[in-house]
């Protein structure tokens, strides 16, 4: 069933700014386009859109981030095939072949695909991945190797999810579509406006 166009927004304490996206989850799998603002580790602003397939495999990302150095974009694709290679700008980064997600730092969207994928929101589980992370404001991508294990439900429907990469530990906080309500230390959602 497809959820409708939803606007969230979420205030990311680790980068002292904010970020909107406009997202649309459906059986077709998962599109958004976004904006955040920043101030550490410098002030940056960045806009983004994401493409997903049925399975919310990443097929696109598309960033521009502006600070005092200049201006800098990223077209991340990943080929539809098994392997799964990736390209920035056109270039092969053989060092993420075989990732299914991206990951933009410090935009809790993109740790939705796979919880959405393996169901993470709605049951048991513990699963591994590799990335290709993007980091923020430089847009330089890097392997990450990352953990989600499904913790428990929420009574509104939604999920705790432990995130794991390196010694880094997170229990985000899901909503019933399977979207990031918080991720403590990184962002938390913002109630709708009245």
């Amino acid at each position: 069933m497809a959820v409708p166009q939803s606007v969230l927004t979420w205030q990311n304490e680790e980068s002292g700014g904010f970020e909107t996206a406009w997202v649309d989850l459906s059986p077709s799998g998962l599109r958004a386009r976004g904006r955040a603002v920043g101030v550490v580790p410098h002030p940056y602003w960045l806009s983004y859109e994401l493409d997903t397939d049925e399975e919310f495999v990443t097929r696109r990302l598309q960033v521009t981030a502006e600070d005092a150095t200049g201006t800098r974009s990223l077209d991340l694709r990943r080929a539809g095939s098994q392997d799964g290679g990736w390209t920035a700008n056109g270039t092969p980064l053989p060092l993420v072949d075989g990732a299914l997600d991206c990951d933009l730092g410090l935009c809790p969207l993109t740790n939705t695909m796979p919880v959405l994928r393996h169901r993470l929101h709605r049951g048991e589980g513990q699963r591994d991945f590799l990335m290709a992370w993007v980091s923020v404001p430089d847009l330089t991508v890097r392997p990450s190797r990352q953990t989600y294990t499904h913790l428990g439900r929420a009574g509104d429907g939604g999920a705790t999810v432990r995130y794991a990469s390196g010694t880094y530990v997170s229990d985000l906080e899901f909503d019933e579509a399977g979207l990031v309500v918080a991720y403590p230390g990184i962002a938390r959602r913002l109630p709708p406006p009245a």
